[in-house]
C-alpha cells in the first residue's frame, strides 16, 4: 500500500508537469496568435498591393492609348498635309505655312512616342504599367499564402486551446504541426522562397 506521504509527492509531481504541459501551451496560443497576427497583416496588404498595382497599371494603359489615338490623328493629319503641299499651284505662303504645320506634327508624333524627360511618352507609358503590372503579379502570389497561414494557424490556435482544457497529447501535437506549417507560410507569404 502506498502512504499518504508518498501519495502527495506523487499528486504534486504529477501537478507540477501538468502545470509545465499547461504553460507551454498558452506560450504556444500567445506564439501562435502573435504570428497569425503577422500574417493578417501581410494578407491585408498583399491584398491592398495587388488592387493599387492593377489600377496603376490601367491607368498607365488608359494614358498609353489616348496618347496612341493622338498620335495616329497626327499621323493622319501629316499625311493629309503632305498630299496638299505637294498639289500643284499653291501659294509659297500657304505651302511654307502648310510645310510648317507639317514639321510641327511630326515633331508632337515623335514626342507622343517617346518623352524622357516626362516619362509620358508611349514607351515611357508602357514601361511604366508593365511595371506596376509586375508588382501586382508579385502581390498576387503572396496573397493565397497569408490565407493559407491564416487558416492553418486559426486552427492550431483552436487545437492547442482544446489542449488546454484536455490535456490530451495527440492534439498538442496536430496543432504544433499545423503552427509550423502556418508559420512556413507566413514566411514564405513575406519571402516568396517557393
Amino acid at each position: 500500500m502506498m502512504e499518504a506521504a508518498n501519495v502527495g509527492e506523487l499528486t504534486e509531481a504529477q501537478h507540477g508537469q501538468t502545470d509545465k504541459f499547461k504553460t507551454r501551451c498558452a506560450l504556444m496560443v500567445a506564439a501562435l496568435a502573435m504570428v497569425l497576427a503577422l500574417a493578417s497583416l501581410g494578407g491585408g496588404n498583399a491584398s491592398k498591393e495587388a488592387t493599387l498595382y492593377n489600377i496603376l497599371a490601367a491607368d498607365a494603359y488608359s494614358f498609353y492609348q489616348a496618347k496612341n489615338i493622338r498620335q495616329t490623328v497626327l499621323k493622319l493629319a501629316a499625311d493629309d498635309l503632305a498630299l496638299q503641299v505637294q498639289m500643284p499651284g499653291l501659294p509659297p505662303a500657304l505651302k511654307q505655312a502648310m510645310e510648317k504645320k507639317l514639321e510641327s506634327h511630326k515633331q508632337t508624333i515623335a514626342r507622343y512616342e517617346s518623352e524622357p524627360d516626362t516619362g509620358e511618352g508611349k514607351k515611357e507609358l508602357l514601361a511604366r504599367a508593365k511595371a506596376h503590372e509586375v508588382e501586382r503579379d508579385l502581390a498576387l502570389r503572396r496573397d493565397p499564402w497569408f490565407d493559407a497561414a491564416e487558416a492553418l494557424l486559426q486552427i492550431a490556435i483552436v487545437l492547442m486551446s482544446i489542449t488546454l482544457i484536455t490535456e490530451r497529447r495527440s492534439f498538442f501535437w496536430a496543432s504544433t504541426v499545423l503552427g509550423v506549417l502556418g508559420i512556413l507560410s507566413t514566411l514564405n507569404g513575406y519571402m516568396l522562397l517557393i
